[in-house]
């Protein structure tokens, strides 16, 4: 039987997960929960909807994933579904939280041709228009919610389209151009990948799941990711680990099995393979610096699973 996953996965921070409407959207500011987390919001996920974040005051530190980075004001961050996040922030700190379904994300993503399934973090200056405009739809979607919540999903779906567009241009002013056959090919391989990484599946298996062929899938995925079918596997499964290292108390052996491996001496060698380090070592190394080192910088371990691949999570400052 496979063990609860111990990293909290919530509908809106504090609630038990539910399922959501193809067209679910909520919007409230961080800080209408403040009984729940008085600024101080544990690392946790959203197993069905993404989360856009319009930080308007104050600052602190974001936790993503296995990244520890300081923020201030104005700054914007999209969270996808599956992504463990969290933040300490000071007293003065507050943010409108967009949450929109996976459903309707995907929607707005054949619109805006941006990487939806990647985290953002930008930081800004309210001194630059662009800010001052962004705040502003924020504002909007955040009254069209308050007046109408169960009528608002078109009217805030469109407006998140915009938003996402413009926060992705602040990152990068380059054009992306619109996903081929092969990055929607491989796209739908690593959503797959996120659900049965676990298991021992054959790259044979994940084209018969995808009705593709391992030929054509191994194609897709190193041109969209720079990897091949099962490094992506390792990838995640590295991922995992590093989450339930990072965020639980769990034994290395409990993790091992969590992560698929039932030989606690072969995880070892798999994490040192991509890593440079023990589980232990790096456990203890990751705590020590997010205790001692908020500078915003992650902390960089020795090696990296994919040396010459992009990283896929996109944090940018713009001046």
């Amino acid at each position: 039987m496979k063990t609860p996953d111990p990293i909290p996965s919530f509908f809106v921070y504090g609630l038990p997960d539910r399922l959501v409407d193809i067209g679910f959207v909520h919007v409230e500011t961080v800080m209408a929960r403040r009984n729940m987390h008085n600024g101080n919001v544990a690392p946790h996920k959203h197993e069905q909807m993404g989360q856009l974040t319009f930080w308007t005051t104050g600052g602190g530190t974001y936790y993503m994933e296995d990244r520890t980075l300081r923020f201030a004001a104005p700054a914007i961050t999209f969270m996808p579904s599956h992504v463990v996040h969290g933040f300490n922030v000071c007293g003065r700190s507050d943010a409108i939280v967009l949450s929109i379904a996976d459903g309707a994300l995907t929607a707005i993503s054949t619109l805006i041709h941006r990487p939806l399934d990647t985290p953002l973090m930008v930081e800004g200056s309210t001194d630059r228009p662009e800010w001052r405009r962004l705040g502003a739809l924020m504002e909007i979607m955040q009254q069209c919610y308050n007046d109408a919540p169960t009528a608002a999903s078109p009217a805030i779906s469109g407006l998140a389209a915009t938003l996402l567009e413009r926060a992705w241009r602040l990152a990068d002013d380059t054009q992306v151009a619109p996903q081929d056959a092969r990055t929607v090919l491989a796209r739908r391989l690593r959503t797959t990948i996120n659900r049965h990484f676990r298991e021992e599946w054959s790259v044979e298996r994940y084209a018969t799941e995808l009705g593709s062929t391992p030929y054509l899938l191994g194609r897709a995925a190193r041109q969209a990711f720079g990897l091949s079918v099962m490094h992506m596997v390792h990838e995640r499964r590295l991922l995992e680990s590093k989450r339930l290292l990072l965020f639980t108390v769990r034994s290395i052996e409990d993790i091992a099995i969590e992560v698929g491996t039932q030989d606690p001496a072969y995880f070892s060698r798999f994490f040192r393979r991509y890593t440079g380090v023990s589980p232990g070592r790096w456990r203890k190394s990751q705590i020590e610096h997010m205790r001692g080192h908020g500078d915003g910088a992650p902390y960089q371990e020795p090696g990296r699973i994919a040396p010459d691949a992009p990283d896929r999570t996109t944090i940018q400052e713009t001046s």
